[in-house]
């Protein structure tokens, strides 16, 4: 265990790490900038060239909050998962909810194509991609809050979570074998992620789901540090199982669900950032590793789509990929390691 003061040393220098790599971010692209320029527009002052100006303002700096947000997001998502159910490998997505939105982008994606005329249209006019995956996330969370309430073993809630999972995939690979060539390039294109494609609007709406999410998590922070030790020994030290187990869900479900809803679904990063906080801060306190995760979350996706996006390049690559490339190693190295997990 850490004293207070390393603690909060190690917040500072962290906290610095995430604004050098937000200011790398937005300097790096197919469009060379000065950063001086940059720095410039941040502080709202004039600029030399006005497209310089709207490059940053309407496409860097929103894709790069929306990096953080996602990064901040899964990373507590598979936080909270590891410890809800006590398993080194639960992720963000391990109750099926990205699943459920990826279900509902197929169904609105490629189902209109097993429509015919005026109602696939009228699909295609009335909803958007964002909203079928909150419908279709919305859907798994309610089915998994129902399960919640009959099933009490957190094992067997796991079990039925994966099987959420299956289900949803295996109707989108049905409507993948159905669907036309278009249809489904789209809805793989989708799934490849993309931070890129927000306005200020929408970023505004998932940063208020996120923070509802990030507030949720924070009054779990009590139940989960009793829930390491032990669902019993929790209950004697006067924790409700049951409600905390939901608030956990609900805070999980907004979090990825919302992140998923407007990025795509992003691999990795909510598993592997967890374990590399409890690395370097070495402690199970979540009141250390709950922001810890946060900020590590931020800066790994940063650093993802910076690289992603190939500085210098006028092309990117998936930013699922790359998260995929460079959190498959970070866990590998920690099972290799096999140093003690905290569970």
């Amino acid at each position: 265990m850490k004293s207070l003061k390393t603690y909060r040393l190690a917040f500072i220098i962290i906290s610095v790490l995430l604004l050098f790599c937000f200011l790398l971010n937005i300097s790096l692209g197919s469009v060379s900038i000065p950063m001086k320029e940059i720095i410039h527009t941040v502080l709202g002052q004039e600029v030399e060239k006005e497209s310089w100006n709207y490059i940053i303002l309407h496409y860097r700096i929103p894709k790069a909050i929306t990096a953080i947000l996602t990064g901040c997001s899964l990373s507590i998502s598979g936080l909270l998962m590891q410890t809800l159910f006590r398993n080194p490998l639960a992720g963000p997505f391990v109750l099926g909810i990205s699943s459920g939105a990826s279900l509902g982008v197929a169904l609105f994606i490629m189902g209109g194509s097993l429509l015919t005329g005026v109602a696939a249209s009228l699909i295609v006019g009335q909803l958007s991609i964002a909203i079928a995956a909150t419908l279709g996330s919305f859907v798994v969370l309610l089915a998994i809050v129902i399960v919640a309430s009959k099933v009490r073993d957190t094992m067997a809630l796991l079990i039925i979570g994966l099987m959420f999972g299956s289900i949803t995939a295996a109707v989108v690979s049905v409507l993948s074998y159905f669907t036309n060539k278009e249809k489904l390039q789209q809805y793989i294109f989708w799934s490849f992620g993309n931070l890129g494609n927000l306005s200020w609007d929408q970023i505004i709406l998932l940063t208020t789901l996120v923070l509802v999410g990030l507030i949720l998590a924070v009054i779990s922070i009590k139940s989960l540090n009793s829930l390491l030790l032990g669902e019993n020994y929790a209950r004697s030290l006067g924790t409700h199982i049951q409600k905390s187990r939901y608030l956990i869900i609900v805070a999980t479900s907004i979090l990825a669900g919302s992140v998923t809803a407007y990025v795509g679904p992003i691999a990795f990063i909510g598993l592997a950032v967890p374990h590399l906080t409890r690395q370097i801060f070495n402690t199970p306190n979540h009141h250390v590793l709950v922001p810890a995760t946060a900020i590590y979350g931020g800066i790994l996706m940063l650093i993802c789509d910076t690289i992603a996006q190939l500085p210098g390049s006028e092309h990117s690559l998936p930013i699922n990929a790359i998260t995929s490339i460079v959190g498959a190693p970070v866990v590998i190295w920690l099972l290799v390691r096999k140093r003690k997990m905290v569970f």
